[in-house]
């Protein structure tokens, strides 16, 4: 799986050139999205610190913050969509497509485009009458339409049709897209004449849909937003009577939850860290005390991904924020590329309960697990990990030599620690923050970007102020492609829900052999297995509400399942050869994916049997609480 999609615009054809016309609308629609979702960004940024400022400062809250936050939230979301979409950012598997001859891959390629093109076009009239229907309602603080917020979901739709067309106009090769489309709409004519044939088919329809339409499209390369939406869309329109709107409705009640908030300016923050050279100095320090051990740089990467995960939340901007520290002095040590980013990978899998993380933040937002407990919850059972990594790291490199390495003095150490002070005190800002109730989970980032800006500017002088719309334009991009899946996630999940699969998973998983030991069994396999083919968000968004009241239920404590969990999902998704997690680590490594296979499963048996351990004694996640 990887980012990289067919909806990035191609090379220039072998059969007919990309209209010049084309590609400049392309360029001029593409900046006029972006800039707005820029400053949507920025506006996050301000109007919620100022919430916490008016309420903490002054003591007097902004009683209409929250919701203009709310407002502009949808439209960040969408508009972010709309640019992930345009640069090919969309999540999608091509494990077994990359696999193919070259004529296959641009069929696939083009596939992908018009699958997603075909519930674009399916849900915009929906989309249109639910923001019409929004009209009609009027908002408590502000006292204005809620179209103001529901037109972004209509808006976003269109320019993703646009942007879908273009890309289309613009592939290399006629013949293979010409025969997308055709699939495409065949499949879709196909299993609408089939519909009065589906609907007799109660429980069978599940299968059909969320099995075989999900499984095809995604082993097809279809990116998984559109996967899952197209699955629920055929399941309710063909098999049901609830209206479409229903659909867009719930893909914006699971995406509009304040709690996500955090995701974007997380995402930010991660980002600003990287060019503030926060994570550099932090990177320093550690390497100052353990370069010279054998092995010592690789225990640096693993507790760098450790701090670095407490500030951002999000594993891209942790590892590319370590990865370029480290890496250039341990190949020059003779380490293996392969073996690092096979470390690199796997420390992104034990560094996934590590406040704030962004999968923890979505499990709360959906299951309703306090968000503050789960931050707590989630150091210990990364350290636990980060102990069975260090083991595998003693073994690997216990023959080193390190003749040409000189130790660091007390001296250099001190100067390292002095310079990356205030890098190493952001994670504990932002946890004190919520602890002491100066802001929520959602506002913190906001204290975090605050401080990374003033101790970026006048301590270590390195923010480039030139890249900020870049960054900008990356956090809402990467945010709008995981807040649209957590959408689309949270609309199947429903489905499966007012379709009484829940009650029988449920009845089942209740009954099996072992009570809740073999819950917990089951659990670690299956999210293992969904972390590697959907990926942590979309998994926990569909079967968090399903599996966390049965877990519940058979007397697991809620905090130390979701360790359980996200641990399990992290070892899915740093796993070759699906997880997307082991092929942007190689991305971000610049290492060829091939090489880092055979090293890695030494560290994915050491986290392995982490889980096992933080699975088997509860008090890891739930002893601090």
């Amino acid at each position: 799986m990887q980012t990289t999609s067919e909806y990035a615009a191609p090379c220039r054809s072998r059969v007919f050139a990309p209209s010049a016309l084309l590609a400049t609308v392309d360029r001029w629609l593409g900046l006029m999205v972006e800039i707005p979702a820029a400053l949507l960004v920025v506006a996050e940024i301000v109007v919620l610190f100022s919430g916490v400022a008016a309420r903490y400062v002054f003591h007097r809250p902004l009683v209409w913050s929250d919701e203009l936050a709310s407002i502009l939230f949808l439209w960040l979301a969408m508009l972010g969509a709309v640019i992930a979409l345009r640069r090919g950012e969309h999540m999608r598997m091509t494990a077994f497509v990359s696999r193919l001859g070259e004529t296959a891959r641009e069929f696939f390629g083009a596939l992908a485009v018009t699958a997603g093109l075909a519930f674009l076009v399916l849900i915009v009239s929906p989309a249109t009458h639910w923001a019409y229907e929004e009209s009609f309602i009027t908002t408590p603080a502000m006292e204005i339409p809620n179209a103001w917020r529901a037109a972004a979901f209509p808006v976003g739709v269109v320019l993703m049709i646009v942007f879908s067309l273009i890309r289309l106009a613009m592939r290399s090769r006629l013949l293979p897209t010409l025969a997308a489309l055709v699939l495409t709409a065949a499949a879709v004519g196909v299993l609408w004449q089939l519909g009065p044939v589906l609907k007799p088919l109660g429980m069978v329809n599940l299968l059909i849909f969320f099995v075989g339409i999900v499984g095809v499209c995604v082993f097809a390369g279809v990116p998984i937003v559109f996967s899952f939406a197209l699955a629920t869309l055929g399941y309710l329109a063909l098999t049901t009577r609830v209206p479409l709107m229903t659909l867009v409705g719930r893909m914006d009640e699971g995406m509009s939850h304040l709690i996500l908030l955090a995701v974007p300016l997380f995402v930010f923050l991660g980002l600003l860290i990287e060019m503030a050279g926060m994570a550099k100095a932090m990177v320093r320090f550690l390497a100052s005390l353990l370069g010279h051990v054998r092995g010592g740089l690789s225990y640096v990467l693993i507790g760098a991904m450790y701090l670095v995960s407490g500030i951002s939340g999000s594993k891209a901007a942790d590892m590319a924020a370590v990865a370029p520290a480290l890496f250039p002095e341990m190949k020059a040590r003779g380490a293996k590329p392969g073996d690092l980013v096979a470390l690199l990978s796997a420390t992104g899998a034990q560094t996934e309960t590590i406040p704030p993380s962004i999968v923890l933040i979505t499990i709360g937002s959906v299951t309703g697990v306090s968000i503050a407990a789960l931050f707590t919850g989630g150091l210990l059972p990364g350290i636990v990990l980060a102990i069975g990594l260090c083991v595998v790291v003693a073994r690997r490199y216990a023959d080193d030599d390190l003749s040409h390495v000189q130790r660091a003095s007390w001296g250099e150490i001190a100067r390292s620690f002095a310079i990356a002070f205030p890098a190493l005190a952001l994670p504990f800002v932002i946890r004190a923050a919520v602890v002491e109730g100066v802001a929520t989970a959602t506002e913190v980032s906001t204290i975090g970007i605050v401080y990374s800006l003033i101790v970026g500017a006048l301590f270590y002088r390195q923010i480039e102020w030139r890249r900020f719309g870049k960054i900008l334009v990356d956090t809402a991009a990467l945010s709008g492609a995981i807040l649209i899946i957590i959408g689309a996630a949270s609309a199947m999940a429903w489905g499966l829900t007012q379709s009484g699969f829940s009650r029988t998973l449920a009845t089942a998983m209740t009954q099996l052999p072992g009570g809740a030991v073999g819950f917990m069994a089951v659990s670690i396999v299956a999210f293992i297995i969904l972390g590697s083919v959907l990926e942590g968000i979309p998994a926990i968004v569909l079967f968090g509400p399903l599996l966390f009241p049965i877990a519940r239920a058979v007397g697991i404590h809620e905090v130390h399942y979701a360790m359980v969990v996200v641990l399990a999902m992290g070892l899915g998704l740093f796993a070759p050869p699906f997880g997307v997690g082991y092929y942007a680590a190689c991305a971000i490594g610049k290492v060829e994916p091939d090489e880092g296979i055979r090293p890695i499963w030494a560290y994915m048996l050491a986290l392995l049997i982490g889980l096992i351990v933080v699975a088997a004694v509860p008090w890891i996640s739930t002893g601090f609480l």
